[in-house]
């Protein structure tokens, strides 16, 4: 099927957009790679946005004339504004010596991040690996659910096959939708939930999930859409 961002970059938003709240309500770039580096991905969102290089989005927002004001934007754009475009000019969410694509802890971006979250009226609090984690891999699992949903995918092992390839996720987990199998749908479901009492209603589970969990039926059984 056909949709903005396909399969690949559509879930990309959602978990990155995930990434970038966890920066405003508490966590630093720094540890929100660290725990999904530690959980097997190539590289963290952070990481990745320095390797492709952070000015590619804030240029296209301004070019469309829309989405700079959104909160979860803020820190890219003030990164954006002081020239820290990656690893192309040396400073980004890390630093990098001359020559060298190793990616070096920096505490003024640390500060910047703190000063971006209190502007904005977030009052800021300790975020463990863990929630990081449960946020980040929900955020891709929800909106893959929704991608199986709406035949943009024939089968969940088609959002692996793009996940794993093309987008960094740990080959021994086998893609999002295997591993959100691995856990049971049921499972997923009842974490969604609580994400969504907890934070806000984008959290609601994909209603393919309700029918997964109703049916006794996995993300590998839905073909076309269907169970």
């Amino acid at each position: 099927g056909n949709c903005d961002g396909f399969i690949g970059n559509r879930m990309l938003h959602t978990y990155v957009f995930e990434a970038r709240s966890l920066l405003l309500e508490g966590a630093y770039p720094h540890q929100v790679d660290a725990a999904l580096q530690g959980f097997g991905f190539a590289m963290g969102p952070f990481r990745m946005y320095d390797v492709v290089g952070i000015d590619l989005e804030w240029r296209a927002r301004e070019l469309a004339g829309q989405g700079q004001d959104v909160a979860q934007v803020q820190v890219d754009n003030r990164l954006c504004e002081l020239g820290r475009f990656g690893q192309k000019s040396g400073k980004g969410y890390y630093l990098y010596a001359p020559g060298s694509r190793q990616a070096e802890h920096d505490p003024q971006v640390d500060a910047l991040v703190q000063r971006e979250s209190e502007r904005l009226g977030y009052a800021r609090r300790r975020i463990g690996p863990e929630e990081i984690l449960e946020r980040c891999l929900l955020a891709l699992v929800n909106e893959g659910a929704k991608i199986l949903e709406e035949k943009i995918a024939t089968n969940a092992h088609d959002i692996d096959l793009v996940y794993l390839n093309g987008y960094g996720f740990p080959a021994d987990k086998g893609g999002p939708m295997a591993w959100a199998d691995a856990q049971g749908v049921a499972q997923i479901r009842a974490r969604l939930l609580q994400l969504a009492e907890r934070f806000s209603s984008h959290w609601q589970p994909a209603g393919l999930i309700d029918r997964l969990v109703a049916d006794g039926k996995r993300f590998a059984d839905v073909q076309e859409g269907r169970v």
